[in-house]
C-alpha cells in the first residue's frame, strides 16, 4: 500500500502546475465514500480530466483499490449566477486487491462546484462497475470528496 500511495504522490508532483482556475491544472484531495482515499484530478483541456484515487474499498470485504478515469465535463447544464456547477461522465478502470485481483471498467456520473475565489472543487459521484477479471459482475461505487488545485 506504500508503494501505491508514493506512486500517486510521485505522480501529482510530475504534473502538477500553477492553476489559473479550478477548471486547470492538477488538483489533490480526498474522496469519502466507496471507496475512501487520496483522489486527483489532471485537467487535459477545457472540458476533459483525468480522474483517479488510491483508496480503500470498504465493501464486502476491506480491499485496496486504484482507479483512473478519463471524465468529460458539460458547464452549461446546470446554471448558477456566480459559481460554476459541471455535470461530468467518462470512462476508466479500477484495479482492486482483495483475495484475488478484480480489474474492472468504471462509468462515473457526478457534479462538481467550483469555487471562484479559492482553488478548490467539491465533488459528488457515483459510478457503475463492470468487473472483467476474474469473473463478470456489476457493482457501484459512490462518493464525495474535495481536491486543492496547485
Amino acid at each position: 500500500m506504500k508503494r501505491a500511495i508514493l506512486t500517486v504522490v510521485m505522480f501529482g508532483i510530475l504534473f502538477c502546475g500553477t492553476a489559473l482556475a479550478q477548471s486547470r491544472g492538477f488538483g489533490l484531495g480526498i474522496i469519502l465514500g466507496e471507496p475512501t482515499g487520496i483522489s486527483f484530478k489532471h485537467w487535459t483541456g477545457n472540458n476533459s480530466a483525468l480522474d483517479g484515487a488510491a483508496a480503500w474499498a470498504f465493501g464486502r470485504e476491506n480491499a485496496f483499490q486504484l482507479h483512473l478515469d478519463v471524465i468529460f465535463h458539460k458547464f452549461r447544464l446546470i446554471k448558477a449566477e456566480r459559481h460554476v456547477i459541471p455535470f461530468y461522465y467518462g470512462i476508466g478502470f479500477r484495479y482492486k486487491d482483495e483475495h484475488t485481483d478484480r480489474i474492472g471498467i468504471r462509468f462515473p456520473i457526478g457534479i462538481m462546484y467550483l469555487f471562484d475565489d479559492v482553488p478548490v472543487d467539491i465533488f459528488l459521484e457515483i459510478v457503475p462497475i463492470f468487473d472483467l477479471a476474474p469473473k463478470t459482475e456489476l457493482s457501484l461505487n459512490g462518493g464525495i470528496g474535495a481536491r486543492y488545485y496547485f
